[in-house]
């Protein structure tokens, strides 16, 4: 079936408004979409950050729906808004249920809705574990570039937690002309440790691979730490471990007990969303009584306004924006609408006539 425009870059009319379509697209599209263009989805992940950074997003907190008798499953709604070229609504739907992993199921899977910003009508339903996972590394590639800019470019990292984000933050960050001497993994499943290494080496990964039995001795041998665990609380309490300054991105944000971040630098994506749901900075914050610890936001540092300091360590800890999932998965649709692959479902709206 041959696709039809994007119904969100149609012009806006007052009278004539065409039969609104639906498209399913699958998460092998989704992949063939994005495989390889590692540096144009961080840029569009800048951008949308400085759209949102400039008030030209809605993104309203995210709904948690958790189960009492599944107290470590959850499902959370993100409903966003973006303008700017991006232009559309929507939502993204997604559940972490971690005992997919004891079956060998990744533990996260999601969908994304687009709605039309004109008539409301969703138009899109695209498979959002990879679109969740790309934004997601995109956001770290990104800030690792901004946070070292004024502190020494990392050559050693370490990886905390072996799963699907790290493997797509490694293909990121080697995606957008990153090198180290040295990767350190470690993870609390000597298994899912391993099993990282392989892919590493399978990737062709610079620098030597090792795997260190301790998270102390991870953190201490990187200069560059990547948290990316399913921690419900704060495992890790010593602030001397990162006493040699390193940049961390707290992907996962419930790694760091309260007393690191105060003796860091902090940044994160955006305050009000970052600084709740138990996360790290928010116990942070009812320890203190305060939010003077947060440095800034990313696109505080990508404006000039907040300068990372060298002589701390940095923690970057984003809460993951619904915006930017609508920014990547705005471009999914458009490369599979360009492709002429898009599949469309005849007849999904029905009844459309307001009398009948």
């Amino acid at each position: 079936m041959n696709p039809s425009p994007s119904p969100a870059t149609r012009p806006a009319t007052s009278r004539q408004v065409p039969a609104p379509s639906f498209a399913v697209i699958s998460g092998g599209q989704v992949q063939q979409a994005l495989e390889g263009r590692e540096k144009q989805i961080v840029e569009l992940v800048e951008a949308t950050y400085r759209l949102h950074g400039a008030g030209d997003s809605v993104n309203p907190p995210s709904y948690f729906l958790r189960f009492p008798d599944r107290p470590t499953a959850r499902i959370i709604a993100l409903p966003a808004s973006v303008g700017g070229p991006v232009h559309v609504d929507g939502l993204k739907w997604i559940s972490s249920f971690p005992d997919n992993v004891a079956s060998d199921l990744p533990r996260a899977s999601a969908v994304l809705i687009l709605n039309d910003p004109d008539t409301g009508y969703p138009f899109a339903c695209l498979e959002s574990s990879i679109i969740s996972a790309t934004r997601t590394a995109a956001s770290a590639a990104l800030a690792a570039d901004w946070l070292s800019r004024t502190r020494p470019r990392p050559t050693r990292i370490g990886f905390f937690g072996t799963g699907l984000i790290a493997r797509y933050i490694h293909t990121f960050l080697t995606g957008t002309g990153w090198t180290f001497d040295a990767i350190g993994v470690h993870d609390v499943s000597a298994d899912s440790a391993e099993g990282f290494r392989g892919c590493l080496r399978r990737a062709d990964a610079s620098g030597q691979i090792t795997v260190h039995d301790s998270a102390e001795e991870l953190v201490r041998s990187s200069d560059l730490v990547v948290f990316a665990t399913i921690a419900g609380r704060p495992h890790l309490t010593d602030p001397g471990w990162f006493g040699h300054n390193p940049l961390v991105l707290h992907v996962s944000l419930r790694d760091l007990a309260p007393e690191i971040l105060l003796a860091s630098a902090n940044v994160v994506d955006d305050v009000e969303h970052c600084l709740k749901a138990d996360t790290s900075p928010h116990l942070a914050e009812q320890l203190t009584g305060n939010r003077d610890f947060l440095d800034g936001t990313l696109d505080d540092v990508m404006t000039g306004r907040v300068t990372p300091p060298a002589d701390r360590p940095v923690i970057f800890s984003p809460f993951g924006l619904g915006v930017l999932d609508l920014a990547v998965g705005k471009h999914v649709y458009d490369e599979v609408a360009r492709a002429g692959h898009l599949h469309l479902i005849d007849d999904f709206f029905h009844d459309l006539r307001r009398y009948g």
